[in-house]
């Protein structure tokens, strides 16, 4: 049974050539002989009114494709049964279309010839409209044409035919590939007889769907005569002609699931028998030798196989499944094609983030250049400062060093004043023993000269005290003139230090910010980390240089307070000056209040120890 696409080709081109104008719009009275004619051709009954019937919504101008295609399924192709002949419907379709696209004058085939590859474009041609018949088909077809006649293959002429057709993008219509056939595109140099059976063979074979042909002997049902016959077999059927010009047929042998063919041994003077078993009869034929006999019995079998599985023709199946390749194949294609956009796409987003991240790069690259210009600069800037600062440290250390000196200077000024100071003590205690002497003597002058007067003796008393009384009236103010220096000088030896504390708790915040600054940068700034450590280990000895320097300061003072100790402990002979008391005073020969009154008490208990 054909499939309704394939009875629509040949409609679509008679359809096509009643299209005057080319505007896809025929007329209502061409509509109606069309379709009187298909009907007739298809065995359909012809319904007159139907036609007016489903216009009537438009009985006046043309009437356009759209509106014959609802009415030719519903009334025509629904209707087809499997009785008529598709090869006069494709003889009525030609008639009406070859005459306005072909002039048989310029070809060297014939009309039948030029039929038959109509035909064959129709059978190998893709189910969309326009019909085009593609590369792949034309290769297919050429190639089943040559295997015919028994000539070569040009491949490389037809590869080159193809490469202009994919240049100019085109595939073949029905009248270029008569075109190309009928003016010996690739046939040439072949006979036009031998062509014209090679067009037959194919023609059999693709579009009347004949498996296998020729001459074979057929045993008589009735007479039992051997007689001469054409076969050709189709998927369900074989018929058998007189002659092959097809003119008369004699017979026709139905093939269905049940039916079997069998080999038979010779009998009766006949050779290569085989029988062909049907329900209702048997059919024995005898093939002119074994390779013909086992060829038919191979196809025979081979359709009722396919029968059983419900199957098609060879060359329908064959032209089923390269569609199906080629639509995988297509499919495939656009799939990769669409993957490959994906891929471009991927591709240029990726090449546009590359050139992002090329330009952030760049851009990275110049803000690195000038931050290595701002980190050079400030590395710079910070060893200048360093520099200034370990000047200026060079400088303090230098200053810290005078002033060591200075009050090195000053310390042996103290311990010279110290031991001046010893030797005051000395000749004081040297005076207080002349004293003690005086005393001892003027005891024995009084003994001696009692009768001396008392002014006498007051008067050596007073000049005695008033000796004694500026004697220590000098020294304690020597000491305290001292004691006020040294007060300033220690006043002074703080303020230094405390400035020395506050330029060491500076530098050393200063020092704490650089180091946060170099951990930040650590990094980019490893050569002035060196530089950095050289400099704080400089300045660690510059430290331990003030610390030494400081703990001789502390020592000095240590010093200078023990020697104030060593005075205090004399604090009984230096007396501060101080008002006297409202009592009498008592006058010596040094003068008068040259003593205080336990004094005074612990020599007369002395003088009358001595006495005693």
């Amino acid at each position: 049974m054909l499939s309704r696409d394939e009875i629509l080709k040949p409609i679509w081109y008679a359809f096509t050539a009643l299209d005057v104008d080319r505007n896809g719009k025929v007329s209502k009275s061409q509509l109606k002989v069309l379709s009187h004619n298909l009907c007739t051709i298809l065995k359909i009954p012809h319904n007159t009114s139907a036609l007016e019937e489903h216009f009537k919504d438009d009985d006046e101008g043309p009437v356009s494709t759209q509106g014959y295609m609802p009415y030719l399924n519903m009334f025509i192709l629904d209707k087809i049964q499997a009785n008529f002949d598709f090869n006069e419907l494709n003889k009525m379709c030609w008639t009406l279309s070859a005459p306005k696209r072909i002039s048989s004058k310029h070809l060297l085939i014939s009309g039948a010839d030029t039929f038959k590859v109509w035909c064959i474009f129709n059978f190998l041609s893709e189910d969309k409209y326009p019909l085009h018949i593609v590369t792949e088909e034309l290769e297919y077809f050429l190639r089943r044409l040559f295997a015919a006649v028994g000539c070569s293959w040009n491949e490389d002429r037809f590869e080159d035919y193809k490469m202009q057709l994919s240049v100019k993008k085109k595939n073949l219509n029905a009248w270029e590939l008569i075109e190309l056939i009928g003016l010996g595109h690739f046939t040439k140099g072949i006979n036009t007889q031998t062509l014209s059976m090679g067009i037959n063979v194919v023609f059999q074979e693709l579009v009347m769907d004949v498996i296998k042909q020729g001459y074979m002997m057929k045993k008589g049902h009735k007479r039992k005569n051997w007689t001469e016959r054409w076969f050709e077999l189709h998927l369900n059927y074989m018929s058998y002609y007189v002659s092959e010009d097809l003119i008369e047929q004699k017979g026709c042998i139905s093939l269905d699931r049940n039916c079997c063919v069998e080999s038979l041994p010779d009998k009766d003077g006949k050779k290569n028998l085989f029988i062909i078993k049907c329900v209702e009869k048997s059919f024995e034929i005898s093939a002119s030798d074994k390779k013909t006999k086992q060829e038919w019995i191979q196809a025979i079998q081979d359709c009722i196989v396919r029968i059983r599985q419900g199957l098609s023709s060879p060359h329908r199946e064959s032209r089923q499944k390269r569609r199906e390749m080629r639509n995988r194949l297509k499919a495939e294609q656009e799939m990769m094609e669409n993957r490959m956009r994906k891929l471009q796409l991927a591709n240029e987003r990726k090449q546009a983030q590359l050139e992002a991240m090329t330009k952030n790069l760049q851009e990275a690259s110049m803000r690195g250049d000038l931050e290595e210009q701002r980190r050079l600069q400030t590395q710079n800037e910070l060893l200048d400062q360093y520099r200034r600062d370990l000047e200026q440290e060079k400088m303090a250390r230098m200053q810290m060093e005078e002033k060591v000196v200075e009050k090195a200077s000053e310390v042996e000024q103290y311990w010279q004043r110290t031991q001046e100071l010893e030797e005051m003590y000395s000749q004081l205690k040297k005076a207080l023993d002349d004293e003690r002497q005086a005393k001892e003597d003027e005891e024995a002058l009084r003994i001696l000269q009692a009768r001396c007067t008392n002014t006498t003796f007051s008067v050596h008393i007073q000049y005695s005290k008033f000796r004694a009384t500026t004697l220590c009236r000098t020294f304690v103010c020597f000491i305290c003139r001292l004691l006020q220096e040294e007060a300033n000088k220690r006043l002074e030896l703080e303020k230094i230090h405390q400035q020395q504390q506050e330029i060491l708790s500076q530098s050393q915040k200063e020092k704490e910010e650089l180091e946060r600054e170099r951990r930040e940068k650590e990094s980019a700034l490893q050569a002035a980390q060196e530089q950095l450590e050289s400099l704080r280990r400089q300045r660690e000895g510059a430290q331990e240089e003030y610390m030494a320097i400081t703990k001789k300061l502390e020592r000095a003072a240590n010093k200078t307070k023990n020697w104030k100790h060593r005075v205090s402990k004399q604090e009984g002979l230096l007396r501060i000056i101080s008002p006297g008391t409202k009592s009498p005073a008592k006058i010596t020969n040094w003068g008068p209040a040259a003593f205080t009154e336990t004094e005074l008490n612990e020599l007369e208990r002395i003088w009358q120890e001595n006495n005693n």
